[in-house]
């Protein structure tokens, strides 16, 4: 299935050639959209990378995201996206966690993994054990929460700003000048399914005038317009008789 992306050229045999390299360590290989996503066993992580680096010549990683499935026993999903310069090729590499349970670093691997992975812990709360500076890196000193979760509430907690009083920046619960609307995307104009606010203190609409019944007549002779239309339409008949 193609998308519009540039496109990546494909390499014939890879994605049998990496599942035969990383064997128990792989879970599923997906092959969706001409992208390959290997999901690994979250123990496995640091071998699966390592085999990913040095023998399939994978060597650069450009990315960590995170994911969230609130509903999943273990709701997070890690991605890594790994590139081979000598292959011209890119892979995904993807596991799942718990807010409990530690993801293993690759930071040992790659260096610039170290603010991937505290990304991914500020806006998840992913933890990743042998990360020795596991900070927030996005949000601010003492911030509560982690921002995209999917039950991290829109407003957030705390709102900040500049204090003349105090000549600095103060946080402050948040103040919503009105409250969160429910937007359903239907058109007033078209006719929406409810009342709008306010149109319950209007008079309610006259009932449409009924359609006009078309004039009918008993007779072919009787046209419904008088006598003298009739005499008349009748003899213009006759004579064309």
């Amino acid at each position: 299935m193609g998308h519009s992306a540039p496109k990546i050229a494909a390499i014939p045999g890879i994605a049998e050639e990496i599942a035969a390299l990383l064997g128990g360590m792989l879970i599923e290989t997906v092959d969706h959209a001409d992208e390959l996503t290997f999901i690994v066993v979250r123990d496995d992580l640091a071998a699966a990378m390592t085999a990913l680096r040095d023998v399939a010549q994978y060597q650069q990683l450009m990315e960590i995201a995170g994911v969230d499935y609130p509903d999943r026993a273990e709701r997070f999903e890690v991605a890594y996206h790994l590139l081979s310069v000598t292959r011209n090729h890119r892979i995904r590499v993807k596991l799942s966690t718990d807010e409990d349970t530690p993801v293993p670093t690759v930071t040992h691997l790659w260096p610039v993994a170290g603010w991937l992975e505290r990304e991914v812990f500020d806006m998840y709360g992913v933890i990743f054990e042998g990360n020795g500076d596991l900070r927030r890196i996005l949000t601010d000193y003492g911030f509560r929460g982690h921002p995209q979760r999917k039950d991290f509430p829109l407003t957030g907690y705390v709102e900040l700003r500049y204090s003349e009083e105090d000549k600095r920046v103060v946080y402050e619960p948040v103040k919503l000048a009105q409250d969160f609307r429910s937007f359903d995307f239907m058109s007033p104009w078209e006719g929406a399914q409810y009342v709008l606010p306010g149109d319950e203190k209007a008079p309610a609409a006259p009932a449409p005038a009924a359609a006009p019944t078309p004039k009918t007549t008993d007779k072919p002779g009787v046209s419904g317009a008088g006598e003298p239309t009739d005499s008349a339409a009748n003899k213009k008949s006759e004579d064309k008789a």
